[in-house]
């Protein structure tokens, strides 16, 4: 018969750790999102030209490890800019930041597949800059980018999990400490993997849900 240590005590100090990784998921997928969405636009409408100093700076968040990321935004701000930053705040600023470069990319690419007859066709009706991108581009890009947003989202879920390196106790760091403490590494990463996929599959499902309403739109 399968026998444990794992109490009450444990499964709270795991479910802490989870919510831990919602939150800091949560913020950095929110602001990382609502910056992309400024740094696409601007990408699409300045052109590659005017726009080269901000790709260049995106493509670095895409290219560099978010480790190394990490590892080196918690020194650069402590030990030569001398802030008192909490690991929480280096972790989302981070992670905000990351999930930016790859947003802009889904934005760019969504808005580019919105026709541009469709676009020309509008303006020709009066209709402003503003007014374009608000009521005819980004909805209609909003629905060629949710698939690839919605594996962005949860790719920022699973890579919150280095944040570690910054002196946050998320789940898998939760996870690591009753492995040390239990030495039952197999179990501990099952009911680990457990709470991951229960943080992800209602955003996953949310997703497809909305893909099968707007393809029946």
């Amino acid at each position: 018969m399968f026998d444990t240590a794992l109490t009450t005590a444990d499964l709270i100090f795991l479910a802490k750790g989870a919510g831990m990784t919602i939150l800091v998921t949560a913020i950095s997928v929110a602001i990382g999102t609502a910056l992309g969405i400024a740094f696409g636009v601007i990408r699409v409408q300045f052109g590659a030209a005017l726009t080269a100093p901000l790709t260049f700076v995106l493509d670095i968040f895409r290219s560099v490890p978010l480790l190394i990321q990490l590892v080196l935004a918690n020194a650069f701000l402590g030990m030569v800019l001398k802030l008192q930053l909490s690991g929480f705040f280096v972790a989302c600023m981070v992670l905000s930041l990351y999930t930016s470069a790859y947003c802009a990319e889904i934005v760019r690419g969504g808005i580019d597949a919105v026709p541009a007859t469709t676009r020309r066709a509008a303006r020709s009706l009066g209709v402003s800059w503003g007014q374009d991108m608000r009521y005819i581009v980004l909805p209609l890009a909003t629905r060629v980018a949710l698939p690839s947003w919605i594996g962005l989202a949860l790719g920022v879920m699973k890579d919150s999990a280095l944040v570690y390196v910054v002196q946050v106790t998320e789940l898998l760091k939760s996870t690591q400490i009753l492995i040390t403490r239990l030495q039952e590494p197999l179990f501990l990463l099952m009911i680990g993997g457990a709470f991951y996929f229960l943080i992800s599959f209602p955003l996953a499902r949310f997703g497809g849900y909305l893909e099968k309403r707007w393809s029946n739109d």
